[in-house]
Order: C-alpha cells, then structure tokens, then sequence
C-alpha cells in the first residue's frame, strides 16, 4: 500500500478546529438539555418599564423619629409618602427604594417648573414632584418623598442641617430596615411594617434636599447604599461664611423660617433661638456649626457617592463639593462626578437624556446589583463649553499637583505679572463695596484703586486647573476690619454659560419631553431647555473670600491693628477649566466682591506685601505644565482696556433650593 501524499495540519491550526468542534458541541448539548427559562438565565443589565405606573400603590407612613424637638411630649413623626410598583410584593419580591428628603414640598416647589406634593381625598400622593417616581417605579424601585421635620405634613422643627434634618431622613431608612417604627396616621396608633422592600435605599436631590443625603450618609445607616447629592452643601458654616467673612445678611433662623409649617412656627420659637444665639455674624466657628459640619465625619460614610455641581454655582458654591469629595476620597469611597458650566441648576435641565441615562445606570448597579459597567468608565464628566463634553478617568486627573505661583508688579500699578519666581514689592487698593469681581475683571489690564491683578503672558499651550486653590496673602490694612478676595480668571475671548442671568445658564422652551409613566395627576412631561450663553473677554472660574481678622482662627476674629501685617491664606472653590492657548491666566485680589459677600465695619486701603503672597493652583502637570505654558513668549503687559464680561451676579438666593 502505498504511503499517504498529505500533509498533517499545523498545531495551532488543529488546536483551533479542535475548540470550534469541542464549542459546537457543548452549545449543542446546551440547547438541548437547557430548559427555555435556564437559557435566558443570563444576569441583566437594565431595568426595564415592566411594572404598572397607573395602578402603584400610593401610600403614607409617619415614621418616629426618636426626638422631640417642637417639645409637646411625644415623639416627633415625620411624613413619607411612597409610590411603588404593586406587582413585586403580589409575587413576594422586594424591591429598593429611591429617596428624596427634602423641606420645599409645600412651601416651594421642586425642580424648574417648582412642583409640589398634591393629595387625594384619602391623603394619599397624586403628585409626587420631578420624574424620579414616574421613571423609576415601572423599573422596579419604590420612590420615598420625605417632608422634613418642622414642613409640611411632618412634627418636629426645622434645625437647618442639624440632627433634627438628618434624623427625619436617617429615620425611614431606619424604617425600611426594620429598625423602627411607623404609622398609618400622624398622631394613631397603628403601626406598619415595609415589608416590601429589601430596604437597599438611594438618596437623591438639588441643594437642602441632596445636604441632607450628605448628612445622613455620614451618620453611617446601614440600609443607604448610595447618595446623589446635587449643588449640596458639606458645610454649613460654609454656606453662610468664608473663613470670617459673612456671604449672606441673615442665618439659618431666617432660612427656618421660610420653610416651616404653621404647626411648627406656632410651637418652635426655642428652636429658632437656638439657631439664632448659635450663629453669631462675626463669622466665628460655634458649636452650632460643628453639628453641622458633614465632612468631619466622611470617615463613616457606607454610601457611594455620586456628585453633581454646577461650577458657576454661587448658591451652593463649590468649596463644598471640593472639600466633601477630597473627604470621601481620603477614606476610599467609591465616587463619581458631574461638572457643569452652569450655577444652580439641576443637571436634568442642561443635559437630560444622559442624565437620566446615567442615573437609570447609577441606581440599577447600586441598588440592584446589575453589572451595567458604570463603574468601570471614567469618574468625571466635564462641560467645557456649553454643551460640549469631556470625561476624565479620575478626578482631579492623574499628574495633577499643587503648584505655587508668585505675583510680581508691572509697569502699571494693580498690573502685575504672574510666575513661578517670588518678587518683592507692594501693591495698594482701597476697598470699595460697591464694586465685585465683574468690575475687577473688566478692568485688569488698567489701574484701578478697588484691586490689584496679576497676569501670565499669553499662554503658548493649554493649562489645565483641576481642584481647589489656596491663595495666600499678607496685607497690611489702615484700619481695624478688612475683607479680602481672591479671584482666579481666563482672560480671552470665548462662548460660556451666562450663569449670571436668572436662570443660571440656561433658557426653558415651550415644548416638553417625557421621562416615565404620566397618570391624570402626575405628568412625566416636562418643559425642555437650552443653553443660553454670552460672549465675553474673561471667565472669571473660581473665587474665595475671607475676614481678615479671623487669619489666625476660624474660631474667633479678632479687630486689626492698622499699620501692622497679617498673613491669611484663602481656599477657593473647587473647579476643572483649561485656559486655553492664547489666553492668560490672571489673579485678582481685593476688598468686598459685590453681592458676594457683605463688607467690613471699615473701608480699609490694604497694602499687599507681594514677597508674602502666593497661589498654589492644581495643575495638570503641575510646574513644567506652567512653565511650557508660559515659555516663548513675552510677560509683557497686555495693551489696556475695559474687557467684556457676564453682568455682574444677582446676589445669591438665601435659601438653597431651586
């Protein structure tokens, strides 16, 4: 017999045909064997609108909140009404919940179009503000509106972020784990049980609402697995104050005040007294602001954390984010992170299909476990220009550091340059309350008596400031008070959000979108927007304040000596923007920002000592970034002239809502 003539296939080739052959087979085996319902076993990545919006149930609880702060005796009950989907529980299955604890369901409204809370003639919700319960509840979750305690339907008394504020919310979480109690009426007796939910719980909301998320996840409640605080606060103190300075003309009595119920004013006079004796307005850290300092206590949070803040947001302004993630960041808690370029304004109304997206994910890997890949994909997105968008894998990003960078003097009085080096030399303003940031701005290129601005030379490459800056000076004033400011601004021409309009940054249309179920009471359909924008010379993109006399403590100010100098550093807002080649990045400092904060007793003329005066900025590459940026071309002072800027910001809303 003659020997074969072929030729045995290459190794990699036969082991190839052998996996093919060998899958086939299995996959053979699979759907033969397999019944159809363990085919389709594959874990899911999305929720869907399966559930039944029009017949929810609709229901209310009073949960005991363990206080009583209006002082009648009994135990403060605060309300919660809740929308869930009804078939899960006919068919024993428990399902999460979605959160928002809030006081403007009555007294104000949420969201852009302000809805509030209306009822049946049982007492039931027909209409629970925004899209959460009409997008959500199809999908699976349950949806929880809290009134805080002192609002609405709720006992208790309003205490402005304190333990009355994140016990109200604390408590139903409590609750829907079964760790304490709720009533079918505010002052019955019969008790009920959430035995429909696996007690797996997302607190959501914009300004109050979303600083109580940050409260109650740094109380550590086992049941709250993930928060997303929208322009929050982490600091009260830091809401009325900067370091001394005061940026509102009231308190939190006032701001009590504004949301309480009838009930609550009628029977919390001694609560609204404490709040008063406990926030002087000579700027000084009390124990009051202890209670209500959350990034003290980032160490306890449980929860991941998903932030959304408007860089422009002078309400809410973004030391509090800044502070709170680089917190949460020191104790390895799992978050994300949304920058606009507007100012209080909730990300559904600038960027609304991937906002919903994006939360739709957000809640189903948090709450129910789906493995969607969110947690894999960059931490940040970031609007650069109006509408436009980039992301960032970490934030702030990777080979950003503190860079220190000196002011210097120039040719012209109040214009300076802006390097690396030290210099000597002083500089002079006399603050003039009358006058902010917008008229600093306008006039950096001339002499102006009310500041003092530094420049870079036109930048040869992009720079990158990813952060919070400090900028430290030492000032002389004449007199026995004085407010300082440090501003940081892009000078060149370019198309922003006009965060100084009304609105913030952006325009409502005429037509509507839908986001979820819609019953005759409660419509998913709500108003769209558009960006509005302004072309200016400058962008002024992160600014803070500070008293003076408070340089050696935050705890206690002290009157100045005239003559004598004083180092102060500032801690500026946190903020992601790229100064763009051909434009210049400048500092101001100066006196009172108009409308920003209120003046000193004084109008003092401050010296600037420019040898003890520094910024250290969060750059991208940190100095060799600065010094490529600044290299090539000459620190020469730019040709002077009044440059166009936004209106000068309407002074902020005292209270931190919509």
């Amino acid at each position: 017999m003659p020997k074969s003539t072929s030729v045995r296939a290459p190794l990699r080739t036969r082991l190839t045909l052998w996996r093919a052959l060998a899958t086939a087979a299995v996959a053979a085996l699979l759907a033969t064997f397999l019944t159809p319902a363990a085919a389709q076993a594959a874990p899911p990545r999305e929720s869907a609108p399966v559930y039944s919006y029009a017949h929810a149930v609709r229901e209310s609880v009073w949960v005991d909140t363990g206080l009583d702060e209006d002082g009648d005796g009994r135990h403060d009950r605060v309300a919660a009404d809740i929308v869930r989907p009804a078939e899960p529980a006919r068919e024993g299955r428990k399902v999460p919940v979605i959160m928002d604890a809030s006081p403007y369901y009555s007294c104000c409204g949420r969201g852009n179009e302000n809805q509030v809370k209306t009822y049946d003639a049982s007492g039931h919700v027909v209409q629970m503000p925004l899209f959460y319960d009409n997008y959500f509840v199809p999908r699976g979750y349950a949806f929880v509106g809290v009134d805080l305690a002192g609002t609405d339907r709720s006992d208790g008394c309003v205490d402005v972020g304190g333990r009355s504020d994140v016990q109200s919310a604390k408590a139903v979480i409590d609750w829907l784990n079964g760790r304490a109690t709720a009533y079918t009426s505010r002052t019955g007796t019969h008790t009920v049980k959430a035995t429909w939910t696996n007690g797996r719980t997302g607190m959501i909301g914009k300004s109050w609402d979303g600083t109580i998320a940050n409260g109650v996840a740094a109380t550590g409640v086992k049941g709250l697995k993930t928060i997303v605080p929208i322009s929050a606060i982490s600091s009260w103190y830091d809401y009325y104050f900067a370091q001394g300075a005061p940026l509102y003309d009231g308190g939190p009595a006032d701001l009590a005040g504004y949301v309480q119920s009838d009930a609550a004013a009628a029977h919390c006079a001694a609560e609204q007294k404490k709040l008063t004796d406990g926030s002087p307005r000579s700027g000084d850290w009390t124990p009051l602001w202890t209670e209500r300092d959350y990034v003290k206590d980032a160490a306890k949070v449980r929860a991941s954390v998903f932030v959304a803040q408007g860089m422009q947001d002078l309400n809410v302004r973004t030391k509090h984010f800044g502070q709170w993630w680089d917190a949460l960041a020191k104790n390895g808690v799992k978050r994300k992170l949304w920058l606009s370029q507007t100012g209080h304004v909730d990300p559904f109304d600038y960027r609304r299909g991937a906002w919903v997206d994006t939360l739709h994910r957000w809640f189903d890997h948090e709450l129910l476990g789906y493995d969607n890949g969110i947690d894999r994909e960059p931490v940040a997105d970031i609007e650069r220009h109006p509408d436009q968008w980039v992301t960032s894998a970490t934030w702030p990003p990777a080979g950003t550091r503190a860079t220190t960078v000196h002011p210097a003097p120039g040719a012209t009085p109040g214009v300076g340059t802006l390097g690396l080096h030290r210099a000597t030399g002083t500089e002079t303003f006399t603050d003039d309350p009358k006058l902010g940031e917008t008229d600093w701005a306008a006039h950096l290129t001339t002499s102006a008596p009310e500041k003092t601005g530094f420049l870079t030379a036109p930048l040869t490459q992009d720079l990158r400031l990813s952060g919070m800056s400090q900028v430290t000076v030492t000032a002389t004033p004449t007199t026995a008070s004085a407010h300082l400011s440090a501003v940081l601004v892009d000078v060149g021409p370019d198309t922003i959000r006009d965060y100084s309009d009304e609105a913030e940054g952006i325009t409502t249309l005429k037509n509507r979108t839908c986001w979820g179920a819609s019953t005759a009471g409660d419509s998913a359909c709500y108003l769209e927007t558009a960006a509005k924008t302004a072309d200016v010379d400058y962008t002024v993109f992160s600014r803070g304040w500070a008293d003076l006399g408070h340089y050696a403590s935050p705890a206690k100010g002290v009157p100045l000596t005239p003559g004598r100098s004083y180092t102060m550093t500032l801690t500026l807002a946190a903020t992601d923007h790229v100064v763009p080649k051909g434009h210049r990045l400048a500092l101001i400092v100066a006196g009172t920002d108009r409308d920003l904060i209120d003046p000193p007793s004084t109008r003092p003329t401050v010296t600037v000592q420019l040898g003890g005066t520094s910024a250290q900025l969060p750059l991208v590459g940190g100095a060799q970034a600065f010094t490529r940026a600044t290299s090539g071309t000459t620190a020469k002072a730019p040709a002077p002239k009044r440059l166009k800027g936004l209106s000068s910001p309407r002074r902020p809303s005292r209270i931190p809502g919509d």
